[in-house]
């Protein structure tokens, strides 16, 4: 009797975990649809010193550049809203943000073409590989990427020295924002 009421407990303990797995999950799922929302002006010149909790979503299919407005001016963002930068120390296609550099500095990367919204101009986006075989978005002939502390909406590193060079946010023209 002991034996079955010991498996009735562990079922019904698995039962309540599943199902608050579930819930969390829509939980989830429900703050991330209510946050996809237009593009918001913040900035800040000051870096977080902390890691984010969470890592930039770092692959999509036939990633999608798109434009927003910023205090920079028009500006490339990712179809979520994230801001896009390039970095000075790239002055061709060929990506050199690797290690510490691409922990803070994730690539803009894609499975397919990328794709042109907004008025981001289809005729200066194009791709590079990356040493580890994946595949990142270029536009006039930059490498893309984002930074890991900022939320869609926020343009906090425009104009900021790290690993080396200076980082900026790219206008729809390709050239970087003053």
């Amino acid at each position: 009797m002991a034996v079955l009421r010991k498996k009735s407990i562990g079922l019904l303990l698995l039962a309540v975990l599943i199902a608050a797995i579930g819930i969390g999950y829509f939980v989830f799922q429900s703050n991330t649809d209510s946050n996809k929302t237009a593009v918001k002006q913040e900035t800040s010149q000051k870096q977080p010193k902390e890691k984010p909790d969470t890592k930039t979503e770092v692959v999509a299919t036939r990633t999608v550049i798109t434009t927003g407005d910023s205090e920079f001016g028009p500006m490339l963002f990712d179809s979520k809203g994230q801001a896009i930068y390039i970095w000075e120390l790239e002055d061709s296609a060929t990506a050199e943000c690797y290690g510490d550099c691409a922990d803070a500095w994730p690539p803009v990367l894609t499975d397919g073409e990328p794709i042109a919204s907004g008025s981001a101009n289809k005729e200066l986006l194009g791709t590079t590989k990356r040493n580890d075989g994946t595949t990142q978005v270029t536009y006039n002939g930059h490498p893309l990427y984002y930074y890991a502390h900022e939320k869609p909406g926020e343009v906090k590193c425009h104009n900021i020295r790290t690993h080396g060079g200076l980082w900026w946010v790219i206008q729809p023209s390709g050239i970087r924002a003053n």
